[in-house]
């Protein structure tokens, strides 16, 4: 089943970004836990979280994707932000298990001077305090551009987070189209390529979904800005590749392109053409 859905705000609550999903055509969404640049969430209602999944199960969804605030940062220099992540990802893991079985997406980090080795270490430090055995949710680290002090802009990276982190079951990674290229990953002219290194460094097993962008900036620019499918340096080709690949077609597909409701509409309606 091809599973691809848009961002979504949680405006509404969570049946209501079901039903605004079916609306557009898609089969899976994300969202974020609370708003993006930090701050208290708003409480949960069971019974609307229980009348998502009753719609998921109708509608054969597939996983749907809750995305931590960009504040989140367990690789600070300073504890008071350690902090602030630690207590955020505790929370939301409490949030995400109404919707058992999904995923929580979380961008790694930024080592602000520390180095990448110090930093590396206070990530999986946050990951084993959290994750428990009981944990439905699948925790994803985002494969990210690499820009200033940022951690996970390259598969080593990545791999050396999961190393460390003692319950490796609960933990996948979300590669990102527009950060991998932007990294400097060749997926538009090597894509079987990347994935051969991707399974050498960190192992396919690991990899659980996919954020599908086009990028405004040419390979390795280490710059981070998204663009609609088939508007940027990727281009629609490459992005039909990622979408029918044998190793990735299984995976759900998340786009965080620049687009309101009509724009996703679109974007699911031609993707779903492109796919064989």
């Amino acid at each position: 089943m091809f599973c691809i859905g848009p961002h979504l705000s949680t405006t509404g609550g969570f049946l209501k970004m079901g039903q605004t999903a079916v609306e557009i055509g898609a089969n899976t969404f994300q969202y974020f836990t609370r708003n993006p640049r930090g701050g208290r969430a708003k409480a949960i209602d069971p019974a609307d979280a229980a009348a998502l999944i009753a719609l998921m199960e109708e509608e054969q969804f597939g996983p749907v994707m809750a995305h931590a605030p960009y504040t989140l940062n367990p690789c600070s220099d300073k504890p008071s932000v350690r902090e602030f992540a630690m207590q955020t990802m505790a929370d939301d893991l409490v949030r995400t298990e109404y919707l058992p079985g999904n995923f929580y997406n979380f961008h790694p980090g930024s080592h602000v001077g520390q180095g990448i080795e110090a930093g590396i270490t206070l990530i999986a430090k946050q990951l084993n305090t959290l994750l428990t055995s009981d944990l439905t949710t699948t925790v994803l680290l985002e494969t990210m551009t690499g820009k200033g002090s940022e951690i996970g802009g390259s598969f080593e990276e990545l791999r050396e987070i999961c190393d460390r982190v003692s319950l490796a079951d609960k933990l996948g990674i979300c590669l990102d189209t527009c950060h991998i290229h932007d990294a400097g990953y060749d997926i538009v002219g090597d894509l079987d390529g990347v994935l051969t290194e991707f399974d050498r460094v960190i192992g396919l097993e690991r990899l659980q979904a996919i954020h599908l962008n086009d990028s405004k900036n040419l390979r390795g620019a280490k710059k981070d800005r998204h663009a609609v499918i088939g508007g940027g340096e990727l281009g629609l080709a490459a992005l039909t590749r990622v979408i029918n690949h044998p190793v990735l077609r299984v995976l759900p597909f998340f786009l965080e392109t620049p687009n309101e409701l009509p724009g996703y509409a679109e974007e699911i309606r031609l993707l779903r053409q492109l796919r064989v």
